[in-house]
């Protein structure tokens, strides 16, 4: 793509977890407390790679049986308490339901706090988020700190990213053409739902993996945040 095609870009849509804010960072060490104060003798990275892989699924059944839209951390709580399960491993529901605060204390990447910063000088910044509305309020405004010109959830549409509408009512709320917006991303799916939308795509492959096949490839991939301002911002000089 070259970079005549990106000029008519002025928005960027930014998933947020996962790729501003580090999940695995953040939640590994209390997860890893939550699991032995349990008597779990499972712990580490495969068990948060099965909650993680568990909570997309949820997400998707919620978007494909249209059961009605519970949202980011029910589907997450509900993640948890599945693997729990699998593992033989007895909780109660209040001790998951306590657990879950944690989302509230999420840190940002370091690269992606710099990174935005200097895009903001260039383009408008939105938050374009499966999660919970007051959830990504709250990080946006306590832990993320970045010049978000607008904060769009999920909740506002009743599907998890990737449905269609998602992308179309962010472009329709933001008054943009979907050609005017690059959805910013550090998985493959939210830029595959974004692309096929009209969408740019910027692929912030900060987890070394390999992009789905698909015709709908996006148009930058870069490591981090630095690489994607450095980009993004000789464009619009």
């Amino acid at each position: 793509m070259s970079h005549n095609n990106l000029s008519r870009v002025h928005t960027l849509t930014f998933d947020i977890f996962g790729t501003v804010l580090d999940l695995a960072g953040s939640i590994r060490p209390p997860l890893d407390t939550f699991l032995t104060d349990l008597g779990a003798t499972v712990k580490g990275d495969g068990f948060w790679a099965e909650w993680r892989l568990r909570q997309r699924l949820e997400q998707h059944q919620d978007t494909i049986l249209m059961l009605g839209h519970r949202g980011y951390l029910d589907s997450a709580g509900r993640a948890l308490a599945y693997c729990l399960r699998k593992h033989g491993i007895g909780f109660q529901q209040a001790e998951v339901e306590s657990f879950m605060r944690v989302f509230e204390e999420l840190r940002p990447y370091e690269d992606a706090v710099k990174g935005m910063k200097r895009l903001a000088e260039h383009y408008r910044l939105v938050a374009l988020s499966n999660g919970n509305a007051w959830l990504v309020e709250h990080l946006v405004e306590n832990n993320i700190r970045a010049a978000f010109d607008s904060v769009i959830s999920v909740d506002q549409v009743g599907r998890f990213k990737p449905h269609p509408s998602v992308y179309r009512y962010a472009s329709q709320h933001l008054g943009c053409e979907p050609p005017q917006i690059m959805m910013v991303a550090a998985h493959s799916f939210d830029i595959l739902g974004a692309r096929a939308c009209g969408y740019r795509g910027a692929f912030v492959n900060r987890y070394g993996l390999p992009y789905e096949s698909s015709t709908l490839q996006p148009d930058l991939v870069v490591s981090d945040f630095i690489e994607l301002a450095e980009h993004l911002s000789d464009i619009r000089k």
